[in-house]
């Protein structure tokens, strides 16, 4: 792990012309490619303080360090500096941080060695600027905790609690609060309902602080098909209740990410009161955040760390009471979020990063672990085509250049257009 900054002696580029509406090319999996004027900046909306209508945390990506050996298998080499000014930008616009968690590459590229540390600094960050801002750590940010300092193979249930216990206890030494992120190695080891249920009893009872409980399904990890017992969710969703109802003075909430919006709305209103539901829908979540009139959604998604403006806006719209204004912010999102959370869906995080370098956040197209390759040239063209339809691209003519300068490294050029 390296802290460091990106050689401010390579060239600069261009400066942005705000008159100028840039074009770009976008290659089609037929082979077709397509010509799309990118629209003007949208207008920045700055919130008036930490948002308090909505819990809602963006999951946050890591960014690598230009020159590190960030491929499959080695230490993730981090860029400190443009990590924590994703987290920062985050904070200045009203949301809190859910750090460490599958959006930074938990599991994915991310080893445990940088995640403590990722821990450790988000954690300092935020509470310097909670004290700046009036704003108490924990709802800058919450870390996941887990148990993948344990070897990728067969581990007892005792295993299981000791590293559950031991990162519990490293993330509440640093301030933040705690999110007890679902876990590969209880899935592996657990028989059935009554080994998570021991686990969960024994974790929660050392913790200090209600955490979030997190419930992540298949379609984002493979490995955690059947969480809390049973591959049918209704039997799966009994058992986390007996959690939550056995433990309430322990839990503050659960992150649900099973992408059932029915499912979500299922389990939210059986949820004792004091317990809140962190939507981790990435294709549901406008409705699931504003509710049916009884229940609501808060959030903990990494959609948010790509569209973060547009999040903040839909929020302030919403502590206005302005439900219309919030559904024109935040709706024409919803599409993007789907393309970038589209089969396989675990490789979301590459669409969280792209976003991110398009809007000038890092320097370098590139991911710990290589996991910039994960998805398609035309992939990521959609993305762009979205991200240009609902706001999400700050600076049009840096993004447009960017672009154009992937495009180029994979042969995709103007000439090439002409043949098409």
């Amino acid at each position: 792990m390296t802290a460091g900054r990106p050689d401010p002696s390579g060239p600069p580029e261009e400066a942005s012309d705000p008159g100028s509406a840039p074009q770009v090319l976008l290659p089609r999996s037929s082979g077709r490619v397509d010509r799309l004027t990118l629209a003007a900046a949208p207008e920045a909306v700055r919130p008036r303080g930490h948002h308090r209508v909505r819990s809602v945390y963006a999951a946050a990506h890591v960014v690598p360090l230009p020159w590190g050996n960030n491929v499959p298998g080695a230490p993730a080499e981090v860029d400190w500096d443009s990590t924590l000014g994703f987290r920062r930008r985050v904070w200045d616009l009203g949301l809190g941080v859910a750090e460490a968690m599958d959006t930074a590459q938990r599991n994915m590229g991310l080893d445990y060695a940088a995640t403590r540390e990722l821990v450790e600094r988000t954690a300092r960050a935020a509470t310097e600027f909670g004290r700046e801002h009036g704003v108490p750590t924990r709802d800058l940010v919450v870390s996941g905790v887990n148990t993948d300092q344990l070897p990728d193979a067969p581990v007892s249930l005792a295993q299981v609690v000791s590293a559950y216990r031991e990162q519990l206890e490293h993330v509440e030494s640093t301030g933040s609060g705690v999110v007890l992120m679902a876990s590969r190695h209880l899935a592996a080891a657990a028989r059935d309902a009554a080994d998570y249920a021991k686990v969960y009893a024994e974790v929660l009872g050392a913790a200090r602080t209600p955490v979030v409980l997190h419930w992540l399904g298949e379609a984002f990890d493979a490995r955690l098909a059947g969480y809390f017992g049973s591959r049918d969710t209704a039997e799966a969703m009994d058992t986390v209740v007996d959690v939550i109802e056995e433990h309430a003075d322990r839990v503050a909430g659960i992150k649900l990410s099973l992408l059932d919006a029915a499912a979500e709305r299922r389990l939210r209103s059986r949820l004792p009161d004091g317990v809140r539901m962190y939507t981790g829908d990435d294709y549901n979540y406008v409705d699931l955040i504003l509710g049916d009139g009884e229940h609501h959604s808060d959030a903990l998604l990494g959609a948010f760390a790509a569209v973060t403006p547009q999040a903040s806006a839909a929020l302030t719209a919403l502590e206005a009471g302005d439900t219309d204004a919030y559904r024109r912010v935040l709706g024409p999102t919803e599409e993007l979020s789907r393309q970038v959370f589209a089969p396989p869906t675990q490789y979301y995080k590459t669409g969280v990063a792209f976003l991110a370098w398009l809007n000038g956040l890092q320097p370098g197209w590139s991911m710990v672990g290589g996991l910039h390759s994960a998805r398609s040239l035309p992939h990521l063209a959609r993305v762009v085509e979205l991200a240009d339809a609902c706001g999400a691209l700050a600076d049009p003519a840096l993004a447009a250049r960017r672009w154009r300068n992937l495009l180029l490294t994979h042969g995709v050029t103007e000439e090439r257009e002409a043949r098409t």
